[in-house]
Order: structure tokens, then C-alpha cells, then sequence
């Protein structure tokens, strides 16, 4: 197996974890509100939500476990906000897969023009 192989490999094992976390509604609403609102405990996370408290901790510890969101205690409560990285790194991925389809097209577009002369 080649670097260039091994190493989108690694990277598509890095994604797949942040895009299947990014890929409910629920958690994409959570990081929505986060990234809107700032930091907030459980409670203001699910206030006007029709998910329970429960389900919204199960939901933002998928994100933790994603790296997307972080916690730590204030008081008695825990308080979520983003981690901004694992967002950047999302980006990231995106932007490159959108550069291969720019390529992709690029090179289709020169095929079709090299067969019309």
C-alpha cells in the first residue's frame, strides 16, 4: 500500500467518526445552538427541544466522543460548548473533497472538449 493510500486511509478513519456525529438532526441542531448561543448546561440544551434531557446527553456525548464539544463542571452543572478543531477539520475535509470534484470536472471537461476538435 502506497503513503498517498495509507494516508487517506487514516484520514477517512479520522472523518468518519466527526460526519457520522455531524450526521443526526438532533446532533446538528445541538452544535447549531452551541456554536450560536455559546456554552450551556443540559437543561438550557434541551429547553424548546422535543428530545428529553436523557437524549440530549446521550446526543452530545456522541459529539464529545467526536471531539466536536467539550465539558467541564461549573458548580453542579455541566456545561457544554464547542471545540472549534474538530469543526475546522471538518471543513477541511469538505473543502478538499470539493477540490477532487473541481479536478474531476476540470479533467472531464478538457475530455470532452479534446474530442469536439
Amino acid at each position: 500500500m502506497s503513503r498517498a493510500n495509507a494516508s487517506q486511509r487514516s484520514d477517512v478513519r479520522d472523518a468518519a467518526p466527526l460526519f457520522a456525529a455531524l450526521g443526526d438532526e438532533t446532533r446538528l441542531h445541538l452544535v447549531m445552538r452551541l456554536a450560536a448561543g455559546g456554552p450551556g448546561s443540559i437543561t438550557r440544551l434541551s429547553a424548546h427541544s422535543k428530545v428529553s434531557r436523557q437524549a440530549i446527553s446521550k446526543h452530545l456525548t456522541v459529539l464529545s466522543d467526536a471531539g466536536l464539544v467539550r465539558s467541564s463542571r461549573r458548580g453542579r452543572e455541566r456545561v457544554w460548548d464547542l471545540a472549534p478543531e474538530r469543526l475546522s477539520d471538518a471543513n477541511e475535509y469538505l473543502s478538499r473533497i470539493s477540490r477532487m470534484w473541481d479536478q474531476a470536472i476540470d479533467r472531464l471537461r478538457a475530455f470532452v472538449e479534446m474530442d469536439e476538435t
